[in-house]
């Protein structure tokens, strides 16, 4: 079975989780060649066969909201190491509290849902599929923006988002693929929901990118793209060759960004764009919107690596199949 990862911000934590070698039950079919009339009729004493497939190297970190550390915050997500891997995050809608709901359940149970599927037949390794039967398997009362993506072995990554979760290629020392945010309009995403109002698995933005070895994936919830500007996840990756030190040091400088009200953000750049300032009479004194946005932060750093599979076929299994070959020619 593949191994699945829920996580549910509860405490500020830092996961390695690398898995480029890893053979579930269904690659170990795959990778042990099938007695054949025709494939073991070799001239050698063993026949090699070499795939190379792409796959994770994840690490991950969680804070949340200052205020919300007791009850554990309001983002999830899970790490699987199915097929090349597949990451996802959720962000719970923190509008719910005020109708008594706790905002953490439904992102919680959409990604436990979601991480008992990513092998269903039904899903067909689509994040987008994945996203429509996990929304349909939860029951609990919320919303939640959600992003999920898969890696393929061939080096496919395919990527659905609803909301403003976020995903950024790093190759060398550059964004080489970013996903875009949907909102109906300023700190108002997209989401899936409870509600019949809400969005659903169709109005996902669905992306196809292909990836090397080499290349860094970071996704993460709006707490830190709301907080880090993309060359600053540029050059934090840059700087840490570990995945998970690379995951807690982008955490950690959101946490710090959004706590600085003088740190001109992602998110007040945005909201000033948007109409959004300080009351006119600051204007007059030449004051501005700035600041971080006090949320919960959820990173998770995946490194694309390479691994080659070998199957081996020994002497003896050669020498079996050849005789089973000739037996059957003779007949």
């Amino acid at each position: 079975m593949a191994m699945i990862t829920v996580f549910r911000a509860s405490i500020s934590r830092s996961l390695p989780n690398c898995f480029p070698n890893l053979l579930s039950s269904s690659s170990n079919r795959n990778s042990a060649p099938k007695k054949n009339k025709l494939l073991c009729y070799a001239a050698s004493s063993h026949t090699k066969t070499i795939r190379s497939e792409m796959s994770f190297c994840v690490g991950t970190h969680m804070i949340p909201h200052p205020k919300k550390v007791e009850r554990g915050g309001e983002d999830s997500f899970f790490v699987s190491d199915y097929n090349g891997g597949v990451i996802a995050v959720a962000d719970g809608v923190s509008g719910w509290a005020e109708r008594n709901v706790d905002p953490s359940l439904f992102p919680q149970e959409l990604m436990a849902n979601a991480s008992c599927l990513v092998g269903d037949e039904e899903v067909s390794y689509d994040p987008q599929i994945l996203i429509r039967k996990a929304h349909a398997a939860t029951s609990a009362v919320g919303s939640a923006t959600v992003i999920v993506a898969m890696l393929e072995a061939n080096g496919k990554l395919k990527i659905a988002n609803v909301g403003d979760c976020g995903l950024r290629v790093i190759r060398g020392d550059q964004v080489f693929f970013s996903t875009s945010p949907q909102e109906h309009y300023f700190d108002c995403p997209y989401q899936l929901s409870s509600e019949i109002a809400g969005q659903t698995y169709l109005d996902a933005v669905v992306s196809r990118v292909e990836v090397m070895e080499g290349d860094t994936i970071v996704m993460g919830s709006d707490g830190l793209f709301d907080n880090v500007f993309d060359h600053e996840i540029v050059s934090t990756v840059v700087g840490h060759s570990d995945v998970a030190e690379a995951a807690k040091a982008l955490a950690n400088l959101a946490s710090i960004h959004s706590m600085n009200s003088e740190f001109e953000s992602p998110y007040s750049l945005e909201a000033r764009s948007k109409g959004f300032d300080v009351p006119f009479w600051k204007k007059i004194l030449g004051m501005k919107l700035t600041g971080g946005k006090l949320d919960d932060i959820t990173v998770i750093v995946g490194q694309v690596v390479k691994s080659q599979h070998i199957s081996l076929l020994d002497e003896d299994q050669t020498v079996e199949a050849h005789t089973e070959q000739e037996n059957k020619l003779k007949s």
